[in-house]
């Protein structure tokens, strides 16, 4: 079973910062590009930060230089640290892994999501 476990949302006031982790099954995160996403109510899910399976970022403009995609790899953990939020970062933020293309060059195909965690930055 793939499991994809987030937590570390909450409620900030703008200006402030949050850590999100999401812990992935073990067989799973060896061969996936993690990736969070979000979703504001009445929204379209955004990409907000990737990450591969060798380590390459890329963010969505609006949170470059404010946030940060990284891996524990011992701990089969990603992680996204907002820092400055802005009430426009509200939202619903879901943890995603696909395979690499190297991976899916042999066939494997899955897009696991987590249950997704509510970030709230209000004064």
């Amino acid at each position: 079973q793939v499991l994809l476990v987030e937590s570390g949302g909450g409620l900030v006031q703008p200006g402030g910062s949050l850590t999100l982790a999401c812990v992935v099954s073990e067989n799973i995160f060896r061969i996936s590009d993690m990736a969070w996403y979000r979703q504001a109510p009445g929204e379209q899910r955004e990409l907000v930060a990737s990450i591969s399976r060798v380590d390459e970022t890329k963010y969505e403009d609006s949170v470059k230089g404010r946030f940060t995609i990284s891996k524990d790899k011992p701990k089969n953990t990603v992680y996204l640290q907002m820092n400055n939020l802005k009430p426009e970062d509200t939202a619903v933020y879901y943890c995603n892994s696909k395979p690499s293309p190297y991976i899916r060059a042999t066939g494997v195909q899955y897009d696991h999501w987590g249950q997704g965690t509510q970030v709230t930055v209000s004064s």
